[in-house]
């Protein structure tokens, strides 16, 4: 039998509405285009705009202060006469309830993120992802008061089994209360590169005799591991810019220290006590706030650019 063919005004009428329909659809698409161009445009310009308003003043701090004398001096008095210049202790302070922060986080919202994803129920599911993530819409100057007001008092120092309990500001107490706040962000993060490795691996392994705990070991957190890079390197960066917690729970005086037992001082800390003071504007005092921001900036960037290397090399492709 022949193919039936349209009458030949049927057929005009017909390619009319195929290219309205495709020039509507090609103007829609192109307005998304530009949305999206625009939402990117926005992120780089606001990128630009905090390096321009950081950079100026720290190119006039370093013209008065030495960058060799910065990095490696080990006192920061900037506000005495002579100051001092030297971040190690701000820069170590930052490292170190960072380090508790990640050794806090990192290991339960992973387990958390395994749990929800291979092992609990639909209703358990429904129960408890809601309340994890509860804890990032707490204020994290809720958290700052609680590291100060319960655990330091009623946890370290009473139950503290090591000598010299902690003292009342420490850098324990805001680094394992940190470490809780960034746990819903390492926990989520994680679920999402647990759920995006395909169900064929699974099936594949558990179908070769592996349980679900060898299947979860060594198919699945392989298979996600650069996911797994990328939530561990946004959850320390996290960390690293937190301000509250630290400036109420480690307390503001910069001490070049590894006990964590101690009151230490970030960098973060550092610029939200200094940018409430009375600073002249355009004084080298003033100008170590856009110092500190600068170097605030360089580490997260260098952090950045090293989540993006491990995640191009751990990248698994799956089609």
């Amino acid at each position: 039998m022949k193919p039936t063919r349209l009458p030949v005004t049927q057929r005009n009428f017909a390619s009319d509405v195929l290219a309205i329909t495709q020039r509507r659809s090609r103007h829609g698409e192109t307005a998304i285009k530009g949305f999206l161009l625009a939402c990117a445009t926005v992120s780089v310009v606001t990128t630009v705009g905090i390096i321009l308003s950081l950079l100026g003043p720290a190119v006039q701090f370093f013209r008065e202060v030495s960058l060799w004398e910065y990095l490696t001096g080990k006192d920061w008095a900037p506000l005495l006469d002579p100051g001092t210049y030297g971040i190690r202790p701000l820069l170590v302070g930052t490292l170190v309830i960072t380090a508790i922060a990640i050794l806090v986080s990192v290991p339960l919202g992973l387990g958390a993120a395994i749990y929800l994803s291979e092992y609990a129920s639909l209703r358990s599911r429904r129960i408890l992802k809601p309340m994890l993530e509860l804890l990032a819409g707490i204020p994290t100057v809720v958290y700052g008061f609680f590291a100060l007001t319960f655990v330091t008092p009623n946890l370290l120092q009473r139950f503290w089994p090591f000598g010299t309990e902690p003292d009342i500001y420490n850098a324990l107490s805001a680094g394992l209360v940190m470490g809780i706040m960034i746990l819903p962000t390492m926990a989520s993060l994680s679920e999402d590169a647990l759920a995006a490795v395909p169900v064929a691996l699974r099936a594949g392994s558990l179908a070769l005799g592996a349980n679900r705990f060898q299947t979860t070991m060594k198919v699945i957190l392989p298979a996600a591991l650069s996911g797994l890079v990328a939530a561990s390197v946004l959850a320390i960066s996290r960390a690293i810019g937190e301000t509250m917690i630290v400036t109420i729970a480690a307390g503001g005086q910069p001490n070049l220290t590894l006990d964590a037992r101690q009151g230490m001082q970030t960098m973060t800390s550092f610029i939200a006590n200094t940018g409430m003071g009375d600073l002249a504007q355009g004084s080298n005092e003033y100008r170590t706030i856009f110092a500190v921001g600068m170097t605030l900036f360089v580490l997260t960037l260098l952090l950045n650019l090293f989540s993006s290397h491990m995640v191009r090399r751990f990248r698994e492709v799956y089609e």
